[in-house]
């Protein structure tokens, strides 16, 4: 078969770009899925898009390709382009053609004149023309609909097609915002597609965290974004980041949550079977299907808020019971910036100002551990720690004892 820099299924091209260019570093004679020549198929497809970013490295297991790009250097994610490509076939873009060529006039034609008229209008034209029945004509004039290019109407017993033409809305004035929300936006890509229908780059914006990998998420996001607005239950089909094994939890998705520190992006929802709300990571999810709308979304919706009263970051611990956590830290004059930070970033804590230099901070949340590398930050300026869950302060206090061993120091050196 013929190598096509086009592509079909989305689900694959973004499954191969994380093992090797992401997660992996893998070699061709590692690529264990299918065959060689698929692995090469795709290579080229991705050197297509990302050439210039494309390192390798040589050892004795062979030649590994990843990706090699600073994030402060490129005023565009890359990664994009991999969403603007799609295969079609001969027949795909002739219908593509013929239907809006009819439709131009605005009228509106249903399934069956649309075939005789193209049958009449173009396809007797030629002589070795392929035929083309109502079906296929049906098919492709629903899929446009689904994608906003027609609009149906009910005549009768007939469904009539016309084309949604409309003025092209000024982009002009809001160049700046599209290409803030392109890069910064979990779905910057649809920012993207829009700067394209500029005409013109716009590079005035570099960013110092950027994360760029997550936006390969971007239609997964999408499809789950809309089943949460239109409240319904879906149907994943999840793949294990250990194993690679596949299986399917039905869930009702309430909300997405995304780490500030790594950008990874993941769904909050009831698992109706465990009966329970559950963190799934988007990167992790391979299909979504769409089931009915959920009438008890509200009472969910409230689950989800006093569930998050309780979170630090995504994990809900072993038991799901609380640890309760209080830490009081002593900031010298002029240190108030601490008092400030902890105002900031005490997400569902308290604080509580004890004197002019001196104020403890206390939580209630599923897993205390999680909150260990914000805890590291104020090494020096705490009095005292206590947790309910002891593992969280034995951990604590063994970093900073390997922290001295490692570094030396005086006996306060480390507090």
């Amino acid at each position: 078969m013929a190598y096509r820099e086009l592509i079909k299924n989305f689900a694959r091209i973004r499954s191969y770009m994380r093992e090797f260019y992401v997660y992996g570093f893998k070699s061709r004679e590692e690529y264990t899925e299918k065959s060689v020549r698929s692995y090469d198929n795709e290579r080229r497809r991705v050197e297509s898009w990302l050439g210039e970013h494309m390192s390798f490295h040589q050892d004795a297991g062979g030649k590994n390709v990843f990706l090699s790009m600073d994030s402060r250097r490129i005023p565009h994610n890359p990664l994009y382009k991999a969403f603007k490509a799609k295969s079609f076939t001969d027949k795909d873009i002739t219908l593509h053609f013929y239907i809006l060529d009819l439709l131009a006039d605005g009228s509106a034609l249903s399934a069956g004149e649309m075939t005789d008229r193209i049958c009449t209008v173009y396809l007797s034209r030629f002589t070795d023309a392929h035929t083309l029945d109502e079906s296929t004509v049906r098919k492709k004039l629903k899929e446009y609909e689904s994608l906003g290019l027609l609009r149906a109407e009910k005549s009768g017993r007939e469904v009539l097609y016309r084309r949604t033409d409309s003025e092209h809305p000024a982009l002009d004035s809001w160049e700046d915002a599209l290409a803030f929300f392109s890069e910064e936006d979990p779905l910057g890509v649809i920012g993207s597609f829009l700067m394209d229908a500029l005409g013109r780059s716009f590079d005035g914006f570099r960013f110092k965290h950027h994360y760029i990998l997550h936006a390969l998420d971007s239609d997964i996001l999408c499809e789950l974004l809309l089943a949460i607005d239109e409240r319904r239950a879906v149907e994943l089909t999840l793949q294990s980041l250990r194993g690679g094994k596949e299986y399917q939890r039905t869930v009702c998705p309430l909300k997405i949550y995304r780490s500030t520190q790594t950008g990874r992006q993941y769904l909050l929802g009831y698992h109706y079977r465990g009966r329970r709300m559950v963190f799934f990571r988007l990167d992790t999810i391979q299909q979504i299907l769409p089931g009915n709308t959920e009438k008890q979304f509200e009472d969910y919706l409230a689950l989800q808020t006093r569930f998050d009263g309780h979170l630090w970051g995504v994990s809900t611990g072993t038991d799901r019971r609380l640890d309760h956590l209080e830490m009081t830290v002593r900031y010298g004059p002029g240190e108030e910036f601490i008092l400030q930070r902890l105002w900031r970033e005490k997400r569902h804590g308290t604080v509580e100002v004890l004197d002019e230099q001196t104020c403890r901070f206390t939580a209630d949340v599923y897993d205390a551990s999680e909150m260990l590398p914000w805890l590291r930050t104020f090494t020096g300026r705490i009095l005292e720690l206590k947790c309910s869950n002891p593992a969280v302060t034995d951990q604590f206090y063994q970093d900073l004892k390997r922290m001295a061993d490692l570094y030396g120091g005086g006996g306060d050196a480390v507090q």
